[in-house]
């Protein structure tokens, strides 16, 4: 019998930070590679879940996914189904365990075993499960799928050399390994060869970058060398760790003009207390003054955070302070967390859980402050001018009004009104008025002027041109 020439095809579901979504990016290249073509639906012969282990609900959602395709595999004996990233990592044999229709189950620490795994477990006719305890391969030497043509994802490290007791990513990453320079510059000027004009720079302790090799100061002058990039636009990182922030990285961010005027900076807790108990190795003043020391040198730059409510033995006391804090650092937006227990860290098993009902009474406050506060500092911005780069998906729309969507230099959304021939392609940029400032975005409804063609918006074009992508995407920052 004459087997089908037919390709097979395949999509990726990614859940949690913006390494996973580097990752997945990893797996789509390397599918393809094996011959795969990319299809955006569930009629895909091989689905792949690259989960996260750090929300509560990160099962229920693993499992509830894997049951709806359970009928869907049973009805085409030739799909197949893998799972990797932290929660296969953490979870091993349960997965097929629990879901004997999974085929591969895969680690953070191999994912270039995917291919590998699933042509085995096609010809045995059993579930593969391997997860391996360190690295085998640093991910970014493998072939990759990006979901952006003209914005990418650099990892200059992988794993964290942190304790902190909430989290249970060291445990599933390892510790801290950081690539060296040249790699990380040379796939940098590849991408922009490539079309891509900006690049974030990913780490779950970004800064921490350069310890392992003696170099306290690496990561600034990486920062500096990613300036001498001909082409390259916009640089952003995440996410850094207050603990290992140098006045270094602010010079370097304050002199290169194409690091954004962006920062995001864990809190995880104003309080003192708590952060101890977190194990994190700052107090809220040495966090301010970092903020204050990053608008001293570029006053205009928009400040993110993530923070935990409910962290065990937090007091009232404990959350005022935090409210403190955030009155104080003028947050631009906040990735707010309700605290829940992740089996295998300190904290799950820390005396004087807090009750669900004053976790969520005390989130609600939190997220409303944090609403208050990103309003007046957008309002603030109502008048003056911004350059917008356009991301891909149409934007607001009213009966009036066509507006596409984009970020700021420093990062903030922006609705842009546009007409006429002069539509912006994503990639491209432009600058624009603010208009009108909403918590969460603002809008532009004057139009745009000084229109630029990028080779970004060339990119996109052509990526149009060529297919469908093969990645679904979903995912808050890095937590650090």
């Amino acid at each position: 019998m004459i087997e089908s020439l037919t390709p097979r095809t395949y999509r990726v579901i990614t859940y949690g930070c913006q390494m996973n979504v580097h990752d997945s990016e990893r797996i789509s290249g390397l599918l393809e590679d094996a011959g795969y073509v990319a299809s955006p639906g569930d009629e895909a012969d091989v689905v792949v879940f690259n989960t996260c282990a750090v929300r509560e609900n990160a099962d229920n959602r693993l499992y509830g996914n894997l049951g709806h395709l359970a009928p869907a595999k049973a009805a085409r004996p030739g799909m197949q189904i893998a799972v990797g990233g932290c929660m296969a990592q953490k979870d091993r044999d349960v997965i097929v365990a629990r879901a004997p229709w999974v085929d591969v189950v895969f680690g953070t620490h191999n994912v270039g075993a995917l291919p590998v795994l699933l042509e085995r477990a096609r010809i045995e006719q059993a579930a593969q499960v391997e997860i391996l305890e360190t690295l085998d391969r640093f991910p970014s030497t493998l072939p990759s799928r990006r979901e952006s043509p003209y914005a990418g994802w650099v990892a200059i490290s992988v794993g964290c050399s942190n304790t902190c007791t909430f989290c249970i990513v060291p445990s599933l990453r390892g510790k801290q390994t950081d690539r060296r320079p040249g790699d990380i510059l040379a796939e940098v000027q590849q991408l922009v060869a490539d079309g891509v004009q900006e690049i974030t720079l990913l780490g779950q302790n970004v800064n921490a970058y350069g310890l392992d090799m003696g170099d306290r100061d690496a990561f600034a002058s990486l920062l500096r060398a990613c300036g001498d990039v001909d082409g390259l636009r916009r640089v952003r990182f995440t996410s850094p760790h207050p603990k290992d922030f140098t006045d270094s990285v602010i010079d370097a961010m304050a002199a290169t003009p194409n690091v954004m005027p962006s920062l995001h900076m864990p809190l995880q807790s104003g309080s003192d207390d708590v952060l101890r108990r977190m194990r994190r190795s700052y107090r809220s003043e040495r966090y301010l003054s970092i903020l204050d020391r990053v608008r001293q040198s570029m006053p205009h730059a928009a400040i993110t955070t993530d923070i935990i409510v409910g962290f065990p033995g937090e007091t009232d006391k404990d959350f005022d302070d935090t409210l403190d804090v955030v009155r104080q650092a003028r947050y631009a937006a906040a990735f707010t967390f309700q605290y829940s227990i992740r089996p295998g860290t300190p904290a799950a098993t820390m005396p004087d859980q807090v009750p669900q009902r004053v976790v969520t009474e005390r989130y609600d406050r939190l997220v409303e402050l944090v609403g208050e506060i990103a309003l007046e500092e957008n309002r603030a911005l109502v008048g003056t001018e911004v350059e917008v780069m356009f991301a891909d998906g149409e934007g607001r729309k009213d009966a009036a009004t066509r507006r596409l969507s984009g970020r700021a230099r420093d990062n903030r959304l922006v609705h842009v009104a546009v007409s006429g021939e002069e539509v912006p392609r994503p990639g491209d940029i432009a600058r624009a008025t603010i208009t009108y400032a909403a918590p969460h975005h603002l809008v532009a409804d004057a139009g745009v002027h000084g229109l630029v063609r990028t080779r970004g918006g060339d990119a996109w074009r052509a990526r149009q041109e060529g297919g469908p992508r093969g990645i679904a995407l979903g995912m808050p920052s890095l937590r650090a």
